[in-house]
């Protein structure tokens, strides 16, 4: 691990949209682990009041459309987190900045689109400057796609993987909405899901189905086929032809409402009350293998999963170069028993 406050270009990490909400759990995250966090991101304001209960951090305001003013945001910078959606507008030019400077790209992006326009535009750039661009490292893309590979195990292929996300409830961001209207608009207002290898767009409305979680949640209603980011990381290096991922109704009750609060700090940390299961089920032919994680606020746990990144990314502990989802790129079940004091994950009897 990391250790030490000292300022050191090999520990410095960039942040850009570091003062949106999960901007500041991923600063509070390299802080505690030890390195040396650069605030970057569009407003300069914001920038500065952020700073200012960080002592001696370092100020560096960018505007995505201005490639000198991201060189200079990123000079010195060991590595960079993205965490300023929508990603269909920051995502190429904080990328761009980063094969400039010559180091690896993370970022919190949910966005389905905004990924797979990583994994298009990037990965032949990416491999033959020999860095690691990790989009989608957050909750949603980064962890599901980290549990499927766990529990693949020594399984080279699979008929299909399914991942059930149990939250009793989604306060969403901003940024969560703001997202969430360029994806739509994106797809004229369809919705996507992943099925014989492709992704598939679609007029008709999601199905309502019944999920088994594990005790204590129980058989839920989810929506069925409510995909996530989980439909390009995991297909993006695992031989699965159908990748399904459900959501709690109550959730997707919430994030669909249009006066549902955005998240509140229930504890020191800056956490909300928003507790999480992800249930994950992984099929060939008859046999099944499962994952199971649990854990507190999606928006808070994206952190943890970025900051492990980076640090296994400047430690060298990498299996890929060019743009590789989190399940590629490091060893999955190591990654998640790092994340032991955030995250909780079992893996039940297999099948």
């Amino acid at each position: 691990m990391v250790t030490g406050h000292t300022a050191h270009a090999a520990h410095t990490v960039a942040v850009y949209g570091a003062y949106g909400h999960t901007g500041r759990f991923v600063v509070a995250e390299l802080l505690n682990r030890g390195f040396v966090p650069l605030l970057s991101g569009r407003d300069a304001d914001q920038l500065r009041a952020l700073a200012a209960s960080h002592p001696g951090i370092e100020v560096r305001p960018a505007p995505v459309d201005d490639p000198a003013a991201l060189d200079r945001a990123l000079a010195g910078a060991a590595a960079v987190v993205n965490c300023a959606g929508p990603f269909a507008t920051t995502a190429a030019p904080v990328i761009e900045a980063a094969l400039r400077a010559g180091i690896p790209y993370t970022d919190v992006a949910a966005e389905i689109e905004a990924n797979l326009d990583t994994f298009t535009h990037f990965a032949d750039r990416a491999r033959a400057a020999g860095t690691v661009l990790v989009p989608a490292m957050a909750f949603f893309g980064g962890l599901g796609d980290l549990l499927v590979t766990a529990a693949m195990g020594d399984w080279t292929a699979a008929d299909e993987a399914h991942v059930a996300y149990g939250l009793n409830s989604w306060h969403p961001t901003a940024g969560t909405r703001a997202a969430g209207t360029v994806s739509r608009d994106r797809r004229d207002g369809r919705r996507v899901r992943y099925s014989q290898g492709r992704l598939e767009y679609r007029d008709d409305a999601a199905p309502t189905l019944k999920w088994s979680f594990p005790h204590p949640m129980g058989t839920r209603e989810v929506i069925g086929e409510f995909t996530m980011a989980d439909v390009v990381t995991v297909p993006s290096h695992l031989a699965i032809p159908e990748v399904r991922t459900y959501m709690t109704t109550e959730a997707a009750a919430d994030l669909a409402g249009r006066d549902t609060p955005a998240p509140t700090a229930v504890d020191e940390h800056g956490r909300s009350a928003q507790t999480f299961l992800v249930d994950v089920v992984v099929r060939s032919g008859s046999a099944e293998r499962r994952a199971v994680a649990t854990g507190q606020d999606i928006y808070a746990i994206s952190a943890p999963l970025a900051v492990e990144a980076v640090h296994r990314l400047l430690t060298g502990r990498t299996r890929a170069v060019g743009v590789a989802s989190a399940g590629a790129v490091f060893d999955a079940p190591e990654f998640l028993r790092a994340l032991s004091p955030h995250l909780s994950c079992e893996f039940p009897g297999r099948s």
